[in-house]
């Protein structure tokens, strides 16, 4: 028993202009709407003077002028991160030997570890130029990520990218192309986990209440670090877990190593995924142990 893939295209319109096909797709969509969605978030959380005590004095670290050129910083940071981190973390043998296909993110690739650098680097430099807390920024940005996340995921699901390992559990989906084609052993359509959607779920519902109830109910932004703390090992963690389900990219995956493990030694090791989430685990409970200091 599985479950067939819906009849949904990756493209949302497409129009055709001088020659050239330009198309509007759930996976852009993706980006703009966890961007605009934080974005109106955080100028909320701004604007909510008992988030940041009752202390004379209190203020929020920045102004929504200032918010809305982060922003700006935040997309660059979110696209080169992004790309670069694909292209050195999954992909470098390919883009050295065709380095103009680096260029071309229309057709695919990004990594959200590289994503993820290029947001804390963009927010680095913008609150130097600024003069306005770092920490502070950071727990705003890492408050609203899971919205990106969210919609990001689904978005691989409608492309039908990033599927997960074979499976026979009843929910089970059988992916068109290559993923219902390529499982050993089985005779007749493959089904897979459905991997984004348990990232989804993890990553973006789980991890973004989580992290909206920390900012809302329990003054979290009140103690520099803790939403960040809290992002990075929830993230991390869910990551780490999903990856045991999850279809390695397959330049991991040979005779010798048919579970795409990038690290491993007699069979046991660690795939891609769950390397680049351990910094980030080890980060975040640091960031929490500091807190209760």
């Amino acid at each position: 028993m599985s479950i067939p893939f819906p009849p949904i295209s990756p493209e949302i319109v497409s129009v055709d202009l001088f020659g050239t096909t330009l198309a509007l797709r759930w996976y852009g969509l993706a980006y703009i709407a966890g961007l605009l969605l934080g974005w109106q978030t955080i100028k909320r959380m701004l604007a909510t003077p008992r988030l940041w005590g009752h202390l004379p004095g209190a203020a929020p670290p920045m102004t929504a002028d200032q918010l809305e050129r982060l922003l700006t910083w935040v997309v660059v940071g979110v696209i080169l991160g992004g790309r670069i981190g694909f292209v050195l973390f999954y992909q470098p043998s390919q883009y050295l030997a065709n380095p103009a296909d680096i260029l071309k993110v229309w057709h695919g690739g990004m990594a959200f570890h590289g994503g993820f650098l290029g947001v804390v680097v963009a927010g680095w430099l913008f609150c130097r130029n600024q003069n306005i807390p770092l920490l502070t920024t950071g727990d705003l940005m890492a408050a609203v990520t899971p919205f990106g996340l969210f919609f990001g995921r689904i978005a691989n699901f409608i492309n039908a990218e990033l599927w997960g390992r074979p499976t026979t559990l009843p929910w089970g989906v059988i992916f068109p192309g290559e993923a219902a084609q390529s499982c050993a052993g089985i005779t007749g359509a493959c089904a897979r986990h459905p991997s984004q959607l348990y990232e989804a779920a993890l990553e973006g519902l789980l991890l973004g209440a989580v992290l909206l109830w920390a900012v809302w109910r329990s003054d979290a932004l009140r103690r520099p670090g803790q939403v960040t703390g809290l992002f990075l090992t929830g993230y991390g963690a869910a990551r780490f877990a999903v990856e045991f389900v999850r279809q390695p990219d397959a330049q991991f995956v040979t005779p010798g190593n048919p579970l795409g493990l990038a690290w491993h030694v007699a069979g046991y090791g660690l795939t891609m995924g769950q390397i680049l989430s351990l910094p980030m685990i080890a980060a975040g409970v640091w960031f929490l142990l500091r807190v209760r200091r």
